[in-house]
């Protein structure tokens, strides 16, 4: 049978499998139904469309779905992309421990532990775990986070060949999934946030686990047969180069630590490349320039590496702009014509469609908040920039939509060909940043910016599930998600999208409306995707339960509602049509109070405290103010904090390294005792804080205070992240309008606002050390003052007071 004939076969075959009732909105690609059953790469073909072809679970049979079988999994790294292929699921769990189960009844074939916590150097050899791992002609192929490529007979899990990817000591870790592309398993890495390392992506071949190729992304010295060109198009875009007047290397990053696609036509491999470092433009590249290729997708040939064209998202990038979410294949018919695209909705805020040929620019639209640019300027493909984005010099803050962990992060989104739509799963969520304070700022040293990623502003915290028309840029319709860390999706040919939540539900709906048609309670939050295969006819679908995959401890207080708790039960739940399967349910024990008679607060040695957690990595698995969103244990109610020679143990000599806690040696034992000081006041102002968030619904009602209820002068306590401070509040009013000032240690703020609804709402300007806005939302019942103390970017906070 030619080729051509083939082609046809194929989608003559993906045609009959639908539904009358789900006829294909856009051209269906061979890359995408070929071998439906199984689930072999991160978004099952090179299209990464996380699309099944598979129907027999379809919008009016899903309300009958049952659990086929679970497989309960020990405390660690959950939020990953499972596979299905040889009839057995393979998933990677905690540091790079592989798993082969009976996809029809969980099974436990064979396991393989990476040994990362045995070897890894460094925290950031151990942050997290793999999210995802690949499957190609009988292997299962991972990157352990400390760098290592490795190949495992599918059938037996014994080692087939294993290669360090990591040339050299820069601070690197691997933890996304690997894809297996025309006989090449390909593979980048992170690290862009903290050092000038150059990015690159590196290719083995399959079999024998020898280097194919190595791309840089961005300039060197050293200049491989796949970037002869590359470099020329690089170099130009660093006019002051990449050094120092030393030699050392100045300006880097650019990792792709992600997103890859591939289409077997062209034999072209999509990378999607992040950030620069230093963030700060002006540190990095003096003279400016565009410094591709930074913020970019790059198309490279699969067999050489060489470089065919690349589009940036964001030139001269400097605010954590990346193209690291997930790239989608497509045809879509676009003016009446058949185009062969490429699709992301990157952490900018925008959905881009380009021509996955040549890289053409075709369209692009805001598919979240955005204040960095005014829009894509459709002659030349390159943003149209606000005011202020530019920061550098500049006093103050920028306020930033989305911030650093982007409108879309790194969970995958999906496209249906069925109903032409990409189904994305969207933050708003801002932050504020500007440029780099003398004497500190930085969220990591060197960065030259300052950052204040987890802000407190009007419209955020908030995500959604959107689909999304990519033919007309437009909303098709969006679900409002609990929390704000959204799972990965997945669309089926029987007209649905899966996707879990933070609240611990795993949901179905219908492709089109967006409407639920059923869901699962699964005792804990689910950030993977899920994936769907056939094993003898019967289809069915899997999906890991567990919180994590934050950046940088970002996105936990706008959980903190919900329990991400790092005890909770993780596992792996298959479903099918005619399942019989159970689990007990579970109730985790309500958060018990450190017991801690001996703290005195002390302020300045708090916030000291705060730093050190703060520019030491702590924050990366243990949250922002040390509010845990399910990576790591909370701190706030863990013993050890109480005790300074367990800490000591723990934190600086690596007691606990096995357990996935890598040590820290280079705290001095002030620093270790500063710490843990901070970590002692967040464990005192927990109790309120928990209190605050189970009756901020209650509070949030209609009051009957009359407005000169609030009149006169208050003793307040504002629960902080680094203890209760206590303030004077004297309000006058007079009719609706309030005025006054409030005084603390740190100095008297003037404020002002109205009285509504029993409520009093009031702000003022502060400088902490930046200036910042601090509002008031009160009422008052039996004679005492309640509400919150919205403190600038650093959050909400509980806040009592009596006459």
């Amino acid at each position: 049978m030619g080729k051509v004939a083939v082609r046809w076969a194929f989608a003559a075959l993906a045609l009959i499998a639908l539904p009358s009732c789900h006829r294909p909105a856009q051209p269906i690609e061979e890359q995408t139904v070929v071998d439906p059953d199984e689930w072999p790469n991160w978004g099952r073909t090179g299209t990464e469309t996380h699309y099944s072809p598979l129907d027999e679970i379809d919008t009016g049979n899903v309300s009958a779905l049952k659990l086929a079988w679970h497989f309960d999994l020990e405390p660690g790294y959950t939020p990953t992309t499972p596979l299905m292929a040889e009839g057995k699921v393979f998933i990677t769990t905690g540091h790079s421990h592989i798993r082969a189960l009976d996809a029809v009844t969980g099974r436990q074939l064979w396991e393989y532990d990476g040994g990362t916590r045995e070897r890894a150097k460094t925290a950031l050899q151990m942050s997290w775990g793999s999210k995802g791992i690949a499957y190609d002609a009988g292997h299962v192929f991972l990157v352990t986070t400390d760098g290592y490529v490795v190949s495992l007979d599918a059938k037996t899990g014994r080692q087939a060949w294993k290669t360090m990817d990591f040339p050299d000591d820069a601070p690197r870790n691997a933890n996304g999934a690997p894809r297996v592309f025309g006989g090449k398993v390909i593979t980048g890495f992170g690290g862009g946030d903290i050092s000038p390392a150059r990015g690159f992506v590196s290719a083995y071949d399959a079999r024998t686990g020898k280097l194919a190729w190595r791309f840089y992304t961005t300039p060197g010295d050293e200049v491989t047969p796949a970037n002869r060109k590359a470099e020329e198009v690089m170099r130009k875009t660093w006019p002051s180069g990449w050094k120092n007047p030393d030699g050392t290397r100045r300006g880097g990053g650019g990792t792709a630590w992600n997103a890859f696609a591939y289409d077997a036509e062209l034999r072209l491999v999509y990378l999607g490349v992040g950030n620069g470092f230093p963030y700060n433009q002006n540190l990095r590249s003096p003279g400016g320039g565009d410094n591709l290729f930074l913020a970019s997708v790059v198309a490279v040939n699969v067999d050489t590496g060489e470089y065919k064209w690349h589009y940036q998202l964001c030139p001269g990038e400097q605010w954590d702009c990346t193209a690291t979410s997930d790239m989608t294949l497509a045809t879509l018919t676009i003016d009446g014509k058949d185009r062969k695209v490429l699709m992301q909705a990157p952490k900018n805020g925008f959905f881009y469609v380009l021509d996955r040929a040549t890289g053409q620019f075709i369209s692009a639209q805001k598919i979240a908040k955005v204040s960095w640019a005014e829009r894509i300027d459709v002659k030349t493909g390159r943003p149209v920039e606000n005011p202020g984005i530019r920061y550098n010099g500049k006093p103050g803050l920028f306020e930033m939509w989305p911030g650093p962990t982007g409108a879309h992060s790194w969970q995958p989104q999906a496209y249906s060909p069925q109903t032409g739509l990409v189904y994305v799963p969207v933050m708003d969520m801002p932050a504020l940043i500007g440029d780099g304070q003398k004497g500190g700022g930085e969220v990591a040293a060197g960065m030259g910016v300052t950052l204040i990623p987890e802000v407190e502003l009007p419209g955020g915290h908030k995500s959604y599930l959107k689909a999304w028309n990519p033919v007309t840029q437009t909303e098709a319709w969006r679900v409002d998600l609990p929390g704000t860390w959204p799972g990965g999706v997945m669309a089926s040919a029987g007209g649905l999208v899966w996707q879990g939540q933070i609240d611990g539900r795993f949901v179905a709906r219908d492709a089109m409306t967006g409407k639920e048609l059923w869901s699962f309670r699964t005792e804990s939050p689910i950030v993977g995707a899920p994936i769907s295969y056939r094993v003898k006819g019967r289809q069915y679908v899997t999906v890991l339960t567990g919180a994590g995959g934050q950046g940088a401890g970002m996105q936990t207080l706008g959980n903190a509602a919900y329990r991400t708790d790092y005890r909770l039960p993780r596992r792996v739940l298959t479903f099918a049509l005619d399942g019989k399967d159970s689990i007990a349910p579970f109730a985790m024990p309500a958060l018990e109070p450190v017991s801690d008679p001996d703290f005195k607060p002390d302020l300045a040695r708090a916030q000291a405290g705060a730093m050190l957690f703060g520019t030491r990595s702590c924050i990366v698995c243990h949250g922002w103010n040390a509010v845990a969103g399910g990576a790591a244990p909370d701190l706030r109610y863990s013993p050890v904090i109480t005790d300074a020679a367990t800490f000591r143990t723990i934190v600086k000599e690596g007691g606990l390294k096995l357990n996935g806690m890598p040590p820290f040696p280079q705290f001095t034992d002030d620093e270790l005792e500063t710490l843990r000081f901070y970590l002692r006041a967040r464990a005192q102002a927990a109790p309120a804080e928990q209190k605050a968030l189970l009756d901020k619904a209650k509070a949030a009602k209609a009051s009957n205070a009359r407005p000169q209820d609030f009149a006169g002068r208050w003793n307040i306590v504002i629960q902080s992240p680094i203890g209760p401070q206590k303030a004077v509040m004297d309000l006058t009013v007079k009719g609706n309008v309030v005025t006054g000032k409030v005084t603390a240690e740190q100095g008297t703020v003037d404020v002002a606002g109205g009285i509504r609804d029993g409520r009093a709402r009031f702000e003022g300007r502060a400088s902490m050390p930046m200036p910042i806005t601090v509002k008031y939302d009160v009422t008052v019942r039996d004679g005492q003052l309640l509400g919150e103390n919205s403190n600038g970017p650093f959050g909400t906070f509980p806040v009592s007071g009596t006459r």
